[in-house]
Formats: structure tokens, C-alpha cells, sequence
């Protein structure tokens, strides 16, 4: 009996790459946006897709977007415009080394769906990128990297930044894994993983879409690390707590003079099958 999918001649199941999509509902739509979303365009348009193999929703409910930093930040660099927009978050994992079959499948299947009435014209993108992955860094977890979107994770917190021009993403992972994750990763962090990302920027027509996406990929420069959270990361979000917590981390990111944090932004998971934290993200 041949191997089955998905990994046939695949060395492994691996995350090769991940859509990030950050969206607004329009006031008073919250409830039918959520409705559509999970019950719908999550399935049509992304999981029936060849490749994509797992998926999370994260919402920022008012009291995280109240903790998001930095407040300010230049439009031409900037993640979410303003700092609080973007109030569901939707990531989804391909599988490495199958990128392109299902970016081709995705580009297709968005226009079918809104030139057939799928589409849900009152929401508003923030930022909706693709990423591709450039490693992680972990202690103890015992949560393999392809599954932290299956895992029952309490919170996700999402740092963006841009490094410094003359440094390369290896030179600023190496950096992090010597100097910020031991302490991060410690026994009494709420971080269990990092993974790091970079943008895919598309070339010519590749990221049209049927709606405005919102703020653009950013350059080569740009560089996404997600800090998979055991507990919910408002909890940690206080600089007075021990030096672990998301504030210091980007203190020591700003402070290494490697890279400047564009917006770091704390998440917890929706709860399917229901409308919990529809009336409270404004």
C-alpha cells in the first residue's frame, strides 16, 4: 500500500506557509460578519482549498486592543491603520513545499465565491498577508509546530516588525533565541512557542482580491513572530510583572537596535458555534 496523503513523498507534515487575515466587522453586523465567517467562508474559502490543513480564529475584544503597542506608528509602515483596527483574526496553515498549488486554488475560488453571492460586503481587511515560515523557537513544549493552531492555546499575541537594513532574519532569530527566549520560554512564562514568518510579497496581479485587503505586506525587511500563550496574554501584559512579560519583550526587541516593532497585539480564541465576544469589540 502506497503512502497516503498528506504527506506522500513529503519528508513530514510542516507548515510551509500561513494566511494572516486581520478584519473589522462594519457596527452593527458584528453577529451576522461572525456568523458567515465560521459557518461559511472559512470552509469555501480557505479549508476546502488542496494543502491548507489547519486553521485558528482569534478575536481582540476592546480591552486587548487597548493593549496593543506601539500606539503609534507611520502609515507607510503600518500593520494595522490605526493601531486598534482589527478585530478578528483568522490564521491557516499550508503545507511546506505545496505553497503554490493552493495559493492557485485560493486566487480562483474568492472571486467564484463573491461573483456568486458568498462574499460579505460589510467587513473592512486591516491586513490580510501571506507569510512564509523561517523556523521558531521552543523549550520544553511538546506541541509540534504544525499543530499550535489545533492546540487549545488561551491566547496568541502577534509581534510585527522591521529589522534594521543590514540585518538578516537569521542574524535577528539567532539574536532572540540567545537573549529574549530563555526567559520567555521560562517555566513561568505564559509563552509555550514562538513561530517566525516573513512576508510573501506578491508579484503583479497575484494578490488581487475582490475587496481591499488593507495595509500591504510590508518590505523584506518585514519579519512576524507568533507567541502561542498557555494562559490569556492580557494577564501578562503589564510591564510591572517579571521581565517576560509582552511589553519587555518588545522593549529588548526595540533595545537591541536589530529591528523596530510595528505593532504587537495580544488575541484570545473564538469560541465556535457561537457569538461570544460579538458585543464587545468596540
Amino acid at each position: 500500500m502506497g503512502a497516503m496523503e498528506p504527506c506522500g513523498t513529503d519528508e513530514a507534515v510542516r507548515a510551509g506557509a500561513m494566511l494572516f487575515t486581520l478584519v473589522d466587522p462594519v457596527p452593527g453586523h458584528e453577529v451576522a460578519y461572525n456568523r458567515w465567517y465560521e459557518s461559511d467562508h472559512l470552509y469555501s474559502g480557505c479549508m476546502v482549498g488542496p494543502w491548507l490543513f489547519a486553521s485558528r480564529r482569534w478575536v481582540a475584544t476592546r480591552d486587548l486592543k487597548d493593549l496593543r503597542v506601539p500606539s503609534s506608528v507611520p502609515e507607510d509602515v503600518a500593520v494595522a491603520r490605526p493601531t486598534d483596527a482589527g478585530s478578528y483574526l483568522a490564521t491557516y496553515f499550508i503545507h511546506a513545499g505545496h505553497e503554490a498549488e493552493h495559493f492557485a486554488w485560493a486566487n480562483k475560488q474568492v472571486f467564484e465565491l463573491y461573483d456568486n453571492g458568498r462574499g460579505f460586503e460589510e467587513r473592512t481587511h486591516a491586513h490580510t498577508a501571506l507569510y512564509f515560515a523561517v523556523g521558531g523557537h521552543r523549550a520544553d513544549s511538546p506541541v509540534p509546530a504544525h499543530m499550535a493552531l489545533d492546540h487549545p492555546y488561551a491566547g496568541l499575541v502577534t509581534i510585527h516588525l522591521d529589522r534594521r537594513e543590514d540585518v538578516r532574519h537569521e542574524a535577528y532569530a539567532e539574536w532572540f533565541d540567545e537573549t529574549v527566549a530563555p526567559g520567555l520560554l521560562g517555566d513561568t512564562s505564559p509563552v509555550d512557542q514562538v513561530l517566525d514568518w516573513r512576508p510573501i510579497i506578491p508579484k503583479g496581479s497575484e494578490g488581487d482580491a475582490p475587496m481591499e485587503l488593507g495595509t500591504g505586506p510590508g518590505t523584506r525587511r518585514r519579519s512576524l513572530q507568533m507567541l502561542f500563550c498557555g494562559r490569556a496574554p492580557g494577564n501578562d501584559w503589564d510591564a510591572n510583572r517579571d521581565w517576560s512579560t509582552i511589553t519587555e519583550v518588545c522593549s529588548r526587541i526595540e533595545e537591541s537596535g536589530l529591528a523596530t516593532v510595528r505593532l504587537a497585539a495580544p488575541f484570545k480564541p473564538t469560541v465556535p458555534g457561537t457569538d461570544l465576544y460579538t458585543d464587545q469589540l468596540w
